[in-house]
């Protein structure tokens, strides 16, 4: 499944190139900017979890054990917050880089581009903060001014439901929060 799906991601990163370049002058990712990272609550299916840990694998054991640490404390946050809304920093970013970036989600891949979903125009939250798009968002009115937005949902379950998805027959399995894949005390070495 791992060999498919990388096969599917090689494909959809491709289709990502083009949308990522129809919009790169209303985009400002750009390495050192993790804002995306910092704050959220991140679905991962569970393919995308499974791509995830295969990539953790590959990580020097001192960095394994920094993310080790990062996922433990969040865990513990989490159950501070009893069942409250949990938004967190990415467990897998380390001095504003992500240390899995290869192996990383779709949500994480799509992050940043305008799309449609159900009729409306999604714009990443980073639009609130002078970043992706800010130039054709108005914050107070939520009025968007984007001609050509992506006419693809990008959100995982979508992607999941594609022809390109369903030509690699993926099994992606239930879409919970990242964090929430991961058991306590974390169990991967």
């Amino acid at each position: 499944m791992i060999k498919r799906y990388e096969k599917f991601l090689e494909k959809f990163d491709q289709k990502l190139e083009t949308y990522f370049s129809l919009h790169k002058d209303l985009i400002k990712c750009k390495k050192g900017c993790a804002a995306c990272c910092e704050v959220g609550e991140y679905p991962f299916s569970r393919l995308e979890s499974e791509y995830i840990m295969f990539g953790f694998q590959t990580l020097p054991q001192k960095l394994r054990t920094l993310v080790k640490n990062n996922i433990s404390e969040l865990k513990k946050i989490k159950l501070e917050q009893n069942g409250k809304r949990f938004d967190y920093r990415c467990p897998f970013l380390v001095e504003k880089t992500c240390v899995l970036y290869k192996y990383r989600g779709l949500v994480c891949r799509t992050f940043g581009l305008a799309y449609v979903a159900d009729g409306v125009v999604k714009l990443p939250e980073c639009a609130n903060f002078g970043l992706n798009y800010s130039e054709i968002f108005d914050p107070e009115t939520s009025e968007i001014t984007l001609s050509n937005p992506i006419e693809e949902d990008l959100r995982i379950d979508k992607i999941f439901q594609s022809d390109l998805a369903k030509g690699y027959e993926l099994e992606h399995g239930e879409i919970r929060r990242l964090i929430d894949w991961f058991t306590t005390p974390f169990d991967s070495d």
